[in-house]
């Protein structure tokens, strides 16, 4: 299977024929499971948010993992091979099961760090991706009562509270750097990656710069509320469910270098932004050679 982030092709041959409306039904029903996937993901972390027997452990790459992330994982892989059977599941926890033209991609809980410490900024990311494009995408966040969702052709939503009516979201209009606001990781993340001067030239030319992190970086981004998002080293669970929701709502996205995803970096924007930034990143790399 390609990778989970690879970009599709122009015209897909094998797809000549198909109902657009026959498509659009399937994927809204792929969609509805991935919701009640973020629902079963948000009941089971949340049984053990702040508590204070909490199990975590250390895995050989120096991440944490809490018992929340194992008990998510394999909850969201039991409804998964239940209702959808035929397909695959890539999950942080617990690796690839199955194969075929669709995967489901699962980080059970992106910010594991903040939810060790009782932080509530983390949450669930449930990704589908067909011939491995993420076409549907939820992010949920259920400490701080919030939900992002997209999906291919189905726009881009939130909830601002459990329950809440959903409204849909779009990107920002900003389209001076100048006026723009960046979210990035963490410092140390780009001087691993050794881009840290690209990291201060790009912090020059915008209005503000925070590290808001993880998932809720790129939900701030589909609701029009961050421009930009950079980051690097990271997993197909960690970017493949912001995929759909950030360019339903009009975003961008591809590597740092303006290419498909699938080097580990990651540059979302809302589009207007996006070849200003490459081009601020270009110049920050060329001088830190």
């Amino acid at each position: 299977m390609t990778d989970a982030t690879t970009q599709p092709e122009p015209h897909d041959p094998a797809r000549d024929g198909v109902d657009p409306d026959v498509e659009a039904l399937a994927l809204d029903n792929d969609l509805a499971l991935a919701l009640e996937l973020a629902d079963l993901a948000d009941a089971a972390a949340m049984d053990r948010f702040r508590a204070v027997d909490l199990r975590v452990d250390t895995k050989p790459d120096r991440t944490f993992v809490t018992e929340a992330d194992l008990a998510v994982e394999r909850a969201v892989r039991d409804l998964i091979a239940e209702r959808r059977p035929g397909d695959g599941v890539l999950g942080e926890e617990y690796g690839t099961q199955g194969s075929g033209s669709r995967q489901w991609i699962v980080d059970p809980i992106d910010g594991t760090s903040n939810f060790l410490r009782g932080v509530p900024v983390w949450g669930a990311l449930i990704a589908l991706t067909v011939d491995g494009v993420p076409v549907v995408g939820v992010a949920s966040m259920p400490a701080l009562g919030r939900r992002w969702w997209g999906a291919q052709g189905l726009g881009a939503f939130t909830t601002d509270a459990p329950g809440a009516e959903p409204r849909a979201i779009r990107v920002s209009e900003v389209s001076e750097l100048a006026d723009a606001s960046l979210s990035f990781q963490s410092i140390a993340q780009w001087r691993d990656a050794g881009r840290l001067e690209a990291l201060l030239a790009l912090g020059e030319r915008v209005w503000r710069d925070r590290a808001y992190g993880d998932l809720w970086s790129y939900c701030l981004l589909a609701e029009g509320l961050v421009d930009v998002v950079a980051e690097f080293d990271l997993k197909p669970w960690d970017i493949a469910a912001a995929v759909p929701i950030v360019e339903a709502a009009g975003g961008r996205v591809t590597s740092t270098a303006g290419t498909a995803l699938g080097d580990g970096s990651v540059l979302a924007t809302n589009g207007r932004l996006h070849d200003a930034v490459l081009g601020v990143l270009d110049r920050g790399a060329a001088s830190a050679d």
